[in-house]
C-alpha cells in the first residue's frame, strides 16, 4: 500500500539538463578544468560533489576537498542564475496536484538546498512537498539509498510503502536498494532499456502517462 510518493527533481519533475551542463562547464573552466557535455549528463543525479571528485580523479588530479566545495558553490550560483531556463515537464503539476491529500508527497534530490529551494519557489511548487531532502543533508550519493531512506523517515512512512519517481539509473538503483517501488521516466538522459535493466517497476515516457495513475492508485 502506497502512503508516500517521493520525487526526484532534475530530469524527473523539471527539465534542468541545459542549466546543469552550463553550470558545470563554467565552474570547471574558471578553475582550468573541463570535460565533455556527455560526461556531465551521464552523471546528473549523483550530486555535484561526487561528480567534481570523479572529474578531478579522471584528469589525474588529487581530490582537494576545498576545491570541490568551491566548485560546488560556484556551480550552484550559476544554476540559480539560470533558473529562468528551467521548465517543469508536461504532467508534473497535474500529477503533484492529483496526489495531494491522497499520499504524502516529498522531494529527494542530490542537488543542494540553495538551488532546489530557489527553483521550487521560482516554479511555484514549494507547497507541494511535505519534506524536501537534498544532497547536502546526506553523507552518501545515489545510488546509495540514504537519501530515500531519510526522506521516508522524515515522513514517518515505511520504505515499502513509498513509490519513487526517478529518471536516472542511479536514482532507480537507490530506490530499489531502499526497498521502495520505482516509476522511471525517460525524460532524462537514460533510455527505457537502461532504466528497465535497473528493475524499475514501471517505465514511462512522461509524467502524464495514464499508466502512472493505474500503478499508483491501485496500491493506495
Amino acid at each position: 500500500m502506497f502512503e508516500a510518493a517521493i520525487f526526484d527533481w532534475d530530469g524527473t519533475l523539471a527539465d534542468t539538463r541545459h542549466p546543469i551542463v552550463v553550470s558545470f562547464h563554467r565552474a570547471l573552466k574558471e578553475n582550468g578544468l573541463d570535460v565533455s557535455t556527455e560526461y556531465i549528463e551521464r552523471r546528473i543525479g549523483i550530486g555535484a560533489s561526487d561528480t567534481f571528485r570523479e572529474i578531478l580523479r579522471s584528469q589525474g588530479h588529487e581530490v582537494d576537498e576545498q576545491l570541490v566545495k568551491r566548485l560546488v558553490a560556484r556551480k550552484s550560483e550559476i544554476q540559480v542564475e539560470l533558473a529562468d531556463e528551467v521548465q517543469l515537464f508536461g504532467g508534473a503539476r497535474e500529477l503533484l496536484a492529483e496526489l495531494q491529500g491522497k499520499v504524502r508527497v516529498a522531494l529527494a534530490s542530490m542537488n543542494n538546498r540553495m538551488v532546489i529551494g530557489h527553483l521550487l519557489k521560482a516554479k511555484g511548487v514549494e507547497d507541494c512537498f511535505e519534506v524536501v531532502m537534498t544532497g547536502d543533508r546526506v553523507a552518501h550519493s545515489k545510488p546509495d539509498p540514504e537519501i530515500f531512506l531519510k526522506t521516508a523517515e522524515a515522513l514517518g512512512v515505511k520504505p515499502e510503502n513509498c513509490v519513487v519517481f526517478e529518471d536516472s539509473i542511479f536514482g532507480v538503483k537507490a530506490a530499489k536498494a531502499a526497498g521502495m517501488s520505482c516509476i522511471a521516466v525517460t525524460t532524462g538522459v537514460y533510455s527505457s532499456d537502461e532504466l528497465q535493466n535497473e528493475k524499475a517497476d514501471l517505465v514511462v515516457k512522461s509524467l502524464s502517462d495514464p499508466k502512472i495513475a493505474v500503478f499508483v492508485m491501485d496500491k493506495m
